[in-house]
This record gives C-alpha cells, structure tokens and sequence, in this order.
C-alpha cells in the first residue's frame, strides 16, 4: 500500500531525527513550513529547549514577496540571533522535507549570514 505524503514526510523525519540532535553549543535548527508559513527554531534537545526561534507571523518580517524570498529573510533573522546567543555552529533538520526550495533558501541564507553547519 503507498504512503500518504504525511506518512512519508514523518517516515523521513523519523529517520533523521535518529542521526541528529543538538547540544547547547551545537543546537539543531529545525525548519516547518505551512501552506502560508514557515518557522525556524534552534533547539538543545539535552536541556530540551528552544534557544532562539523566528518565524515569518512575526512583526517586522516582511511578508510580502514569493514564498522563497521570505524564507530566506527568515533564515537570515535566524542566523543573525544565534549569532547574538554565541552560537556559530548547528545542525541542520529539514524536519522531513525536501532540502529544495523554500527549506533549501532558508538554509542558505542562514549560511550566509554566519552560521555554519
């Protein structure tokens, strides 16, 4: 029987969520994206909290544009808060989604502005 595209997507993400996890000094950057939305948050699973989290309902972000443009805005606020927490390093989870796209934007431009992983 074929999975659904939620069945995959939590299949996928299940899978990389066995490999990967984050510390306080090398937190793990969740992406979630929505029809509208996207959201980006930087998580020490030891302690089990958010360190810094941004996403495109906030105020100040601008929300006009293509979906991609604001993507990659989002990972810039990203990238520039944990530049300001004394985070340079994190992992990476594209929480099951294709590193394409909106996913791939917000990444590159978190790249850009400092962060590596």
């Amino acid at each position: 029987m074929a999975l659904s595209k939620l069945q995959r997507r939590k299949r996928i993400k299940l899978r990389i969520r066995k490999i990967v996890s984050g510390t306080a000094t090398k937190p793990r950057l969740v992406v979630f994206r929505s029809n509208k939305e996207i959201y980006a948050q930087l998580i020490d699973d030891v302690a089990g909290k958010t360190l810094a989290a941004v996403s495109s309902r906030e105020k100040g972000v601008t929300t006009t544009g293509a979906k991609k443009e604001i993507a990659s805005a989002i990972g810039k606020l990203i990238g520039e808060k944990a530049l300001a927490a004394g985070i340079k390093t994190c992992t990476f989870d594209r929480n099951g989604y294709l590193y394409h796209g909106r996913v791939k934007a917000l990444a590159d431009s978190a790249r850009e502005s400092g962060l590596k992983f």
